[in-house]
């Protein structure tokens, strides 16, 4: 995971804690999450209708 132990990750989180406040950060993290969701179903999305053209196009190509 981008060469990020755990000791890393525990100082970005203090960090993140220290500037944003205990109140914010679980309003971030929610957001976060929301983005990374929606991000991935966009690219889920985008994979699914490139498989559908291709097999819609080109004969004999199926899984």
């Amino acid at each position: 995971m981008f060469g990020l132990g755990t000791p890393e990750l525990i100082v970005i989180l203090g960090i993140a804690f220290l500037v944003f406040g205990g109140k914010k950060l679980p309003e971030i993290g929610a957001g976060l999450g929301k983005g990374i969701s929606s991000f991935k179903k966009g690219l889920k999305d985008v994979e699914d209708a490139g498989k559908n053209l291709v097999e819609d196009n080109v004969p004999g190509v199926k899984e």
